[in-house]
């Protein structure tokens, strides 16, 4: 197991990558914990649970939401939860922003921490701080920053993933090589068929690369003022998308970081020899690179995004494979490049 420590102005999470979800009893007291979790993973893993009170959920974005939230309030309340309890989050990344938002408002707060069990919620979802629900279906429009106590990272249940969940995560992985480490993205070239029958030795080693990426920049920038926006490569067209079409997460910010990279390159960053290398690397990660809406459509939904400061929006590119900028676009500039884009 590999220790690693997110420091933020809202507490230090230790991050514990290849810990067995077996070990729980000793980072919880189950006397005042409570489980949240879904269907799917109570389902799958109930057994190997503490002896806890598990409130549990259903799946998919469309649960995300505030009235998910209420409905576990009303369950905390009966189960007598108070200031001294403590919420365990156990699922993918949807239980984990759920679990988050509410521990972190729940009797003006409690403690929690994670137990994730998908690729995409261990290099990402579960780890930052950053935790909140849909609202009027808009990606994370209301929501905290507050970080676990912990997050641990078990690479046994990856195993009972579906293909599709497994290639979803690894677009995270991919973002993160593209935004802070080229070597990754070499490593993920070389490793390709071994990282995708889950090769434990080659996913602990991209779990651990990624979650390091994403601590480094959490640390020196928890709210989202400056660094931590490079973590969003490729989510401002992979929300869009993902609102349009329903598509998972992952799959939308695979295309989202197509897109960004060929608008990168169109405003004269990153080569266009580097644009394609990304794009095969996330092609032969079995996601797909073409937006299936149109671009008129996408900024539509752009216009929504939280990210968006008027009319502007803080847009990340790359300079070169490994390393990213934030870069303020207009809409009338976004527009006129993608069209080009788009025509090309």
């Amino acid at each position: 197991m590999k220790k690693l420590l997110v420091r933020g102005g809202s507490g230090s999470s230790q991050l514990l990558v290849g810990e067995s979800i077996d070990n729980l009893i000793a980072y919880i007291d189950p006397r005042r914990t409570v489980i949240v979790t879904d269907t799917t993973i109570e389902g799958l893993y109930r057994q190997r649970f503490p002896d806890c009170p598990t409130i549990t959920i259903g799946l998919g974005e469309k649960i995300k939401t505030l009235d998910t939230v209420a409905k576990i309030y009303d369950q905390l309340v009966e189960l007598e939860a108070d200031r001294s309890s403590f919420i365990l989050g156990t699922g993918g990344g949807i239980v984990c922003d759920i679990a988050g938002f509410v521990a972190s408002t729940y009797m003006r707060g409690l403690p929690f921490g994670f137990v994730a069990t998908t690729l995409l919620a261990q290099v990402d979802a579960s780890v930052g701080g950053k935790n909140g629900v849909n609202f009027g279906g808009y990606k994370n429009m209301v929501g905290v920053f507050n970080q676990p106590d912990f997050v641990i990272c078990d690479m046994t249940v990856l195993q009972s993933l579906p293909v599709r969940e497994i290639l979803c995560g690894f677009a995270e992985i991919i973002k993160h090589g593209a935004i802070a480490d080229e070597r990754m993205l070499d490593f993920l070239d070389a490793h390709q068929d071994d990282a995708l029958r889950l090769d434990k030795a080659i996913v602990e080693y991209l779990v651990y690369r990624s979650v390091e990426i994403k601590a480094k920049v959490v640390t020196q920038d928890e709210r989202e003022k400056g660094e931590r926006r490079k973590l969003n490569f490729g989510h401002t067209f992979g929300h869009a998308i993902e609102k349009l079409t329903g598509i998972p997460h992952g799959e939308a910010v695979g295309i989202g970081m197509v897109l960004a990279a060929k608008l990168s390159a169109k405003m004269g960053l990153l080569h266009d020899r580097e644009a394609a290398r990304l794009e095969r690397i996330i092609a032969g990660y079995g996601l797909p690179v073409r937006p299936p809406v149109d671009l008129a459509a996408m900024l539509a939904a752009i216009r929504k995004d939280k990210k968006r400061e008027g009319d502007l929006i803080h847009f990340v590119l790359l300079e070169t494979l490994g390393r990213a900028r934030v870069e303020e676009l207009s809409f009338d500039e976004l527009q006129a490049y993608m069209s080009s884009v788009a025509t090309n």
